[in-house]
């Protein structure tokens, strides 16, 4: 009878210990109907505004909050912030206690003795080391977050990019339309010429093939505006988003000072606090490997109930038992000697990285700034002195040749130089907009570039991706 009942109540606790698990599996509710039925509603708002917009030509700002909602590098480093606070909620949890089960001489022999019982053991962690493991993974979601904001500034950055890029191919394909005007008219008129005798068949055929040319040159620079809309639909996250003017003024370059925007990408850039967080994440750790030489203590306590037999008459068990453990392991040999001296090691280094960020960001900005204030000098001679002088000679040129004053292969190098000319100013306004916004958005430039995970930062400059990086004007 004694044995049904111990059964019993072993039976009753380990249930018991059961329990809790079982009923937080249940409590986690599912998605309902309603819920699903909600989610596509901001979505499909958002493509609506989308369309809009494009009908009445996209700016910069509704692309880049395009961006914000669908490009899904965002969402990625988004996770791996969450991913952090996990690891770190988990680091700080105390270990589970066991539950068991003991038995000794179970079947008791010819005695009919034998004890039989339960046990509860729990390790318990001292030193502060739960504390200290949650201040190491509490710095690495301090850099996951700093991860998602140079993941944000790069998304940003890289629509910017790629909007000047496409607004560049916007201006050449209408520049070209233009000159392919003025070259169409320029053939019209030698035709007219030549029926009164004033200009000769090659003129004609010369004037003829300038017109092909121009209408080739826009057919190719339409094709290239094509590809640049698809590298910015690609940064957007909508890779189907329908080809669409675009608002903005590429004359209007931003004024930048060298040592300014220097100083600000050495104060603001994420890399910078990417790795002044990896100085406190290497503190913590050399601490926690300093607090791992204390010893930590295991419990233990239980109830038996022993069969063995008294000599008393009549016959009757022992009964009922407890019993408790405590124990320690003594740092004898092992002091943790090498994961302290591995991690002072590692906290020099990560000392050392804030300095060598610093080095690299200015590395990386000086050919940057250079290039910048090389293209914005020849844009602004471009725009002040040699367009106009180039413009006024061509209509100078084709006026005195439509009044029989002029040769036409005058008007023909005054065009080709005009032509020229309005590509080259194009191109180096477009250089000088990408390097500027590589300037100002702390040299961050690919917006589809993998955010690292939290194990990943010790690598917090990448490569600068600029898609244009000859010198600015010397593009035919």
């Amino acid at each position: 009878m004694r044995r049904e009942t111990f059964c019993s109540l072993l039976l009753l606790i380990l249930t018991g210990a059961m329990l809790p698990t079982a009923l937080a599996a249940q409590s986690v509710p599912a998605a309902g109907p309603a819920q699903q039925a909600a989610q596509p509603e901001p979505a499909q708002q958002l493509g609506a505004r989308e369309a809009h917009a494009a009908e009445d030509g996209l700016t910069l700002d509704q692309l880049q909050a395009m961006a914000l909602a669908n490009n899904p590098t965002l969402p990625q480093a988004k996770a791996g912030v969450r991913a952090a606070a996990g690891r770190s909620r988990q680091a700080g949890l105390w270990p589970n206690p066991t539950l068991g089960y003991s038995g000794d001489e179970i079947r008791g022999g010819s005695f009919g003795g034998g004890e039989q019982g339960v046990f509860v053991q729990q390790n318990v962690i001292l030193g502060g080391k739960l504390s200290l493991d949650r201040k190491i993974f509490e710095a690495e979601g301090k850099q996951a977050a700093a991860e998602a904001d140079e993941q944000r500034l790069r998304v940003e950055n890289g629509v910017r990019i790629a909007f000047y890029q496409s607004l560049a191919t916007q201006a050449m394909v209408e520049t070209r339309g233009k000159l392919r005007d003025i070259a169409k008219d320029a053939a019209e008129t030698t035709r007219q010429l030549f029926n009164v005798g004033q200009a000769d068949q090659p003129d004609v055929l010369e004037a003829d093939v300038e017109a092909d040319q121009d209408e080739l040159a826009v057919i190719i620079e339409e094709q290239e505006q094509q590809r640049a809309w698809s590298v910015l639909a690609a940064v957007v996250g909508k890779p189907d988003l329908p080809l669409a003017h675009l608002q903005g003024d590429l004359e209007k370059l931003p004024q930048l000072n060298a040592a300014m925007i220097l100083q600000t990408i050495l104060r603001d850039s994420p890399a910078v606090k990417i790795a002044q967080l990896g100085v406190a994440r290497a503190e913590a750790e050399s601490v926690r490997a300093q607090h791992e030489v204390i010893p930590d203590l295991f419990l233990r306590a239980g109830y038996s109930y022993s069969f063995e037999q008294l000599g008393t008459v009549p016959p009757k068990a022992v009964g009922s038992e407890a019993f408790a453990e405590v124990g320690v392991n003594l740092p004898i040999f092992n002091r943790n000697q090498g994961n302290i001296a591995a991690a002072a090691a590692d906290r020099e280094r990560a000392k050392l990285e804030v300095q060598r960020v610093a080095l690299v960001l200015r590395q990386m900005a000086a050919p940057i700034v250079q290039n910048y204030a090389s293209s914005r000098a020849i844009a602004e001679r471009y725009q002040s002195r040699t367009l106009p002088n180039a413009r006024m000679a061509y209509e100078l040129y084709l006026r005195k040749y439509r009044e029989g004053a002029a040769a036409y292969p005058q008007v023909l190098i005054a065009q080709r130089t005009l032509v020229q000319l309005e590509t080259s100013y194009i191109n180096t306004l477009e250089n000088a907009w990408i390097n500027a916004a590589a300037l100002e958005g702390l040299l961050l430039t690919d917006g589809l570039d993998l955010p690292a995970a939290p194990n990943e930062m010790d690598r917090p400059v990448r490569e600068i991706n600029l898609p244009i990086t000859e010198n600015p004007g010397m593009r035919p």
